[in-house]
C-alpha cells in the first residue's frame, strides 16, 4: 500500500475570492502529514489560529496524487532524478 501523504501550506492572499498568494516567499509551509486525519487537524489549527485575517488561507494538497510510482515518468521528471 502507497503512502497517503499531504502538504499544508498556507498565507495571505491578494484577494480572498482567489487562491493568488501575495507573496510566495511568505507562504507557511505547515508540514507533510501521512495521512488526511493529521492533515486537516493541521490545516484547523492554522486555520483558526489565523481566523482574524480575512486575507489569510490555509490549504491541504494531496502529495500522493502528485506522484504515481505506477505510471511511467516523463522526460523530464525522469532529468531531476
Amino acid at each position: 500500500m502507497s503512502q497517503r501523504l499531504h502538504l499544508v501550506f498556507g498565507g495571505e492572499l491578494v484577494d480572498p475570492q482567489r487562491s493568488e498568494f501575495r507573496d510566495t516567499s511568505q507562504i507557511h509551509m505547515v508540514g507533510i502529514f501521512p495521512n488526511y486525519a493529521s492533515a486537516y487537524a493541521a490545516w484547523k489549527a492554522e486555520a483558526q489560529r489565523t481566523v482574524d485575517s480575512a486575507h489569510t488561507r490555509y490549504f491541504i494538497a494531496h502529495l500522493h496524487r502528485l506522484r504515481d510510482e505506477e505510471t511511467a515518468a516523463s522526460a523530464t521528471e525522469e532529468l531531476g532524478s
